[in-house]
């Protein structure tokens, strides 16, 4: 039998399927991605527009501010530094920002505030703790363990029992008190804690010299030079010894109690007499 040659059928060679399988792949890849787009833009226009109802909420605005910890400072000193708080979206206003406003005051060393859902911001204040009454330049001024000076002092605060302290100024003279004297004379005061029937007695500390403390006690005229170490003990050796030393020395211009041994005493207009402690 003859071999029937048969025509070629072209219809179905690879390359005249390839173009139409393309086209549909690329059209399930986009359609899927267009509608993800849609929905997700909708996602973000939602959370948007609930967050903006939210900041503008009634019911999520502040309107009650709880102060505590304040002593010296008013609650109305303390709402008005806050002055504008009120209002605003409890969830987005800038607590921090408010925070800093607050520790601009000079009574306040540290301040928290703190939401509490559904109106109101608890402050917590951390007043500073004024260690002695600074003379700065003439004018006395409360001022803390660091120096800080808190306020200028007068009749408002007669109810502070505090020590007058010089030499808390710079030695160049100028106006800013230096934190290193001012921590002198903070450890002189605290060192006087422990016994406070002479603690009550200090009033006036002279730190101009870092290295010699001197102290005048109420009911005593004389200046006592404790230096820089060992006040507490050399202040109760002092008031042992007065009154035998006013024997011998009836006006004292200084009592020098920084030796062991030995008190040097220097009568008003005379010179430095040397006296043994144990007599």
């Amino acid at each position: 039998m003859s071999a029937v040659a048969a025509p070629a059928d072209r219809r179905f060679r690879r390359h005249h399927v390839k173009p139409a399988r393309r086209r549909r792949q690329w059209r399930a890849w986009i359609a899927p991605g267009l509608k993800y787009s849609a929905i997700a833009a909708l996602l973000v226009f939602g959370v948007y527009r609930g967050g903006a109802v939210a900041a503008h909420a009634h019911v999520l605005q502040i309107d009650r501010i709880v102060v505590s910890g304040n002593v010296r400072l008013s609650k109305g000193e303390v709402l008005t530094m806050l002055g504008g708080l009120r209002g605003e979206s409890l969830l987005f206003t800038d607590l921090d920002a408010w925070r800093k406003r607050l520790q601009a005051s000079p009574w306040v060393r540290e301040a928290a505030l703190r939401r509490s859902l559904p109106s109101t911001v608890d402050v917590a204040i951390v007043e500073r703790q004024p260690m002695g009454v600074g003379r700065i330049n003439g004018e006395m001024y409360l001022v803390d363990e660091h120096g800080v000076i808190i306020d200028q002092y007068g009749p408002q605060y007669a109810d502070l029992d505090l020590p007058i302290v010089d030499g808390l100024t710079m030695s160049d003279g100028g106006s800013l008190t230096d934190e290193a004297r001012a921590e002198f004379a903070a450890r002189v005061i605290a060192s006087l804690r422990p016994a406070p029937r002479i603690a009550r007695r200090l009033s006036q500390i002279d730190v101009a010299d870092l290295h010699n403390a001197l102290v005048i006690l109420s009911g005593d005229a004389a200046v006592v030079q404790l230096g820089d170490d060992q006040f507490l003990p050399r202040l109760q050796t002092y008031l042992d010894l007065a009154a035998a030393l006013r024997q011998r020395v009836p006006n004292i211009d200084y009592v020098d109690m920084r030796f062991d041994d030995r008190v040097y005493v220097r009568p008003a207009g005379k010179p430095v007499r040397a006296m043994d402690k144990k007599r």
